[in-house]
């Protein structure tokens, strides 16, 4: 009688057998809790999208300062912090805490993305964690849509053009917290081109509430 050869996929799928069903919604409950609650190497360790809405609201402090002066040094000085703000430059000093808006958003999708895909991934998690990487990645296009007026700022030679991309940069960081009613229907949706910070976090809060992660 010949011995049964076993195949690597074989052994693996064993092996997935043995481990038990939470074990694999774990793995993606660890993702959701570095968006939610914790991750090595933000600024104080916060959660990735707690990161992303303090920095967003820095920036946004300054754009509203920016948008404010009417001499071209001054709008180009707090654009400059608006910059530090989403996207920091290595050792660059300024008001942000030193992550950045876009890392901190691109941090959110990431993660929600991992857990959503995570072995025993659930029907609502999968459902929210869409939601969630919807709003953020409009948040992401925003984000970089800000470097560019910026970049377009600092090399700016008249002060009512700066002054109107400011005003720009304003209302794309206005969006980046709170979303836009971009259909015109009254409400702000977590889908493309609406969802901001806002809606984000609202819907990674009906996530952990199906998941029952967190207290």
């Amino acid at each position: 009688m010949k011995r049964r050869r076993t195949t690597a996929a074989a052994l693996a799928a064993a092996a997935l057998a043995l481990v038990p069903t939470s074990a694999f919604a774990q793995a993606g409950h660890n993702h959701i809790k570095h968006v939610a609650e914790s991750f090595r190497g933000t600024p104080n360790e916060a959660g990735l999208l707690a990161t992303a809405v303090v920095e967003a609201e820095i920036a946004r402090q300054h754009a509203r300062l920016a948008a404010g002066e009417e001499e071209l040094a001054a709008i180009q000085r707090h654009v400059g912090h608006v910059v530090h703000a989403v996207r920091p430059a290595e050792g660059e000093r300024g008001p942000g805490q030193g992550y950045g808006l876009l890392r901190a958003a691109e941090g959110v999708v990431a993660h929600v993305g991992m857990a959503a895909e995570a072995e025993g991934a659930s029907g609502p998690l999968k459902r929210h964690a869409e939601h969630v990487m919807a709003a953020t990645r409009n948040v992401v296009a925003w984000a970089e849509n800000v470097l560019e007026k910026a970049e377009a700022v600092a090399t700016a030679t008249d002060a009512d053009a700066a002054h109107g991309l400011a005003e720009e940069i304003v209302a794309a960081l206005d969006a980046v917290v709170e979303g836009t009613d971009a259909d015109g229907n009254g409400t702000v949706s977590w889908g493309e081109g609406e969802g901001g910070l806002t809606q984000a976090i609202d819907h990674l809060e009906l996530l952990m509430k199906a998941e029952g992660i967190g207290g």
